[in-house]
């Protein structure tokens, strides 16, 4: 049986954990965690988001503009968010709308799809 969700992962391209590290811990404000020693050869760093892990790895021959995959962050003030990304010149895009909830998209430095999300 699954319990639940223990991590996701995302890529960004090999060599790139700097600009990476830049945009989500101090951009987004997501707090970096300690990957254990058996992998931190391998490139990439950890996160935590809530109660959850996002895995960031490296990918390189990868188009991210070219997938729906996505992570949604869940958010208590969607206004707030699309204010910090303007500020740092990324664009929002609205989403389909979903009963219940305020949305918007938006591409990482690296193309990866992320949305925010809001319930109502």
């Amino acid at each position: 049986m699954i319990i639940g969700l223990h991590h996701a992962q995302i890529t960004i391209p090999k060599g790139a954990e700097v600009e990476g590290k830049q945009f989500y811990c101090i951009v987004l404000g997501l707090e970096e965690i300690e990957k254990p020693d058996s992998l931190k050869g391998r490139g990439g760093f950890w996160l935590k988001v809530g109660d959850k892990d996002v895995h960031v790895g490296t990918e390189d021959g990868f188009d991210r503009l070219a997938t729906k995959a996505h992570l949604a962050y869940l958010v208590n003030d969607i206004s707030y968010w699309k204010s910090v990304l303007e500020q740092h010149d990324i664009q929002a895009i609205d989403g389909v709308p979903i009963p219940g909830f305020d949305r918007f998209e938006f591409r990482d430095p690296f193309g990866n799809r992320v949305e925010m999300i809001q319930e109502l």
